[in-house]
């Protein structure tokens, strides 16, 4: 945690995140934060300098609000930053924008800005109906709020033909508003927008408290940090996690739609099952499980890897043994951006070295291996260094579940579902597992107490719906780049068990 003891030396006027937030010069730019923690201040800061810059390099800035108060807040603190940059710039002159629309010109409360580069920062306190004839930077504050934000980005989207930007802040106003769809649409890759995401509590890890205390001639204290926090999220109340979490508001249910799975199905791909063929197979000796296992795959599993076309293999691997199932997910990338499973691979009950011979026979044999994501929680982080070890750190990915890394990664896997870009099993159990994944205080996940029966009696954790985002995950980090050679050292426990055979 940042602290700030010393008072002899100044900090830097802005935070590492409010920092990081200016720096990003990106054409479109969104930010989903907590309340008050001087995103927007950050925001002014460098509009100032923008406006204040002469040349190509500068331009208007446009602020839109959604009302007066807030407007008048971010106009006062512009001026702030021009006196502290020693900008020339007039006085704030308030005036009445007058917003033409088909029904007649609608006054809106303004606030002006002028610079001596030329340039001006305009801000207004609702949304105008058009930005015809405006160019520059327009800064959308507190976009979940405005009515018809859908409209409102279209309008400024078309300022980016003549170099302008666009600047998306909020907090969240529930999971079906446009603001929410945009960060989703980015995260799921249909729009390049660049995102940031900045909670409560990240912002007290970089030193917002500590700031506060500094400000207030206070000192800080870890405890007294502690104790502000918890009063600021009881003061929220049932809202926090919305207000200060970036956990979009109703975030509960189902993540993927049946209707949108079924879409995807096709009846011919193969789900192919193993379990031991007795209960006490993990007590027979190494070379009567080897030689059962290799029979089963060189009958079940070796006709369907032969036929598959020569196209990039990924998978994705979510490893379970006792309770849950191992299930392998392959992908093929595919002609016109879709991705094809050609089977599904499922195991119940196996042990450890008979999972890793089975992955092994079968990326051995997956055309044009590019790389695969396996599951390295707790007994998966022994089958996941073993792939790595075979196929090399530039194939395979060993992954540990987080909420970042699923709130980053599930929107693609969505979105792959919802385009039709991929195609999956038909298969009851398959279903049961993608409707497993439930939006978990906004973060897609399965619920630890969420468990089903599976067709063959057993129970499934949504194992299936795990090998599928790790499967596309892998498909968006890797690239083809030819052979592999198996990157084992030392005995070939292969050929020694299959010796004699």
């Amino acid at each position: 945690m940042l602290t700030i003891r010393d008072l002899d030396r100044a900090p830097a006027v802005l935070l590492p995140y409010q920092q990081k937030w200016v720096a990003d010069k990106s054409e479109v730019k969104i930010a989903e934060k907590s309340r008050r923690i001087g995103i927007t201040w950050a925001e002014a800061s460098d509009d100032v300098l923008v406006a204040a810059t002469e040349g190509r390099d500068g331009m208007d800035v446009l602020y839109i609000g959604y009302n007066q108060e807030m407007t008048r807040e971010y106009i006062q603190t512009c001026a702030w930053w021009a006196k502290q940059f020693a900008k020339a710039c007039s006085d704030i002159d308030e005036f009445v924008f007058k917003d033409k629309t088909d029904d007649g010109d609608k006054d809106i409360a303004a606030f002006r800005i002028s610079f001596a580069s030329g340039h001006q920062i305009v801000a207004l306190s609702s949304r105008p109906t058009n930005l015809r004839g405006r160019q520059g930077r327009v800064v959308i504050d507190e976009a979940a709020f405005h009515e018809d934000l859908a409209g409102l980005m279209k309008a400024a989207l078309a300022l980016l033909m003549w170099g302008g930007q666009v600047v998306v802040i909020s907090t969240h106003f529930g999971d079906s508003n446009y603001f929410n769809q945009l960060i989703e649409d980015c995260r799921a890759g249909r729009l390049p927008y660049s995102v940031h995401r900045y909670d409560f509590d990240e912002a007290l890890e970089d030193g917002l408290y500590a700031r506060i205390c500094l400000v207030r001639g206070e000192e800080w204290s870890a405890e007294k940090e502690a104790d502000w926090r918890n009063k600021i999220i009881a003061s929220y109340g049932d809202d926090a996690d919305e207000e200060l979490f970036c956990i979009p508001s109703q975030g509960g249910g189902a993540y993927l739609l049946r209707s949108t799975i079924e879409a995807c199905w096709k009846p011919e791909i193969p789900v192919i099952r193993w379990e031991p063929p007795s209960k006490d197979f993990v007590d027979w000796r190494d070379d009567q499980r080897f030689r059962e296992v290799l029979d089963w795959c060189m009958a079940e599993l070796d006709h369907v890897l032969a036929s598959l076309p020569q196209r990039p293999s990924y998978f994705g691997e979510d490893f379970g043994r006792d309770v849950d199932l191992t299930v392998i997910w392959p992908l093929q990338s595919m002609p016109g951006a879709t991705f094809a499973t050609p089977f599904l691979l499922e195991l119940r009950d196996c042990p450890f070295t008979q999972q890793e011979q089975i992955l092994f026979h079968v990326c051995d044999r997956l055309p044009m291996l590019a790389g695969g994501a396996l599951d390295k929680g707790g007994n998966g982080a022994f089958l996941a260094e073993r792939g790595r070890q075979r196929y090399g750190a530039d194939r395979i990915e060993q992954v540990s579940f987080h909420d970042s890394w699923l709130l980053e990664n599930w929107p693609p896997a969505k979105a792959m579902l919802e385009d039709r870009t991929v195609s999956i099993p038909r298969d009851d159990d398959v279903m049961d597992d993608l409707r497993a994944v439930q939006k978990v205080k906004g973060v897609p996940k399965i619920p630890a107490s969420t468990r089903t029966k599976a067709g063959d009696g057993g129970k499934r954790h949504g194992d299936a719906a795990i090998a599928y985002v790790l499967a596309v995950y892998a498909s968006r980090h890797f690239e083809y780049s030819g052979p592999f050679e198996a990157l084992t050292a030392g005995i070939n426990h292969s050929k020694q068990l299959l010796r004699g055979y």
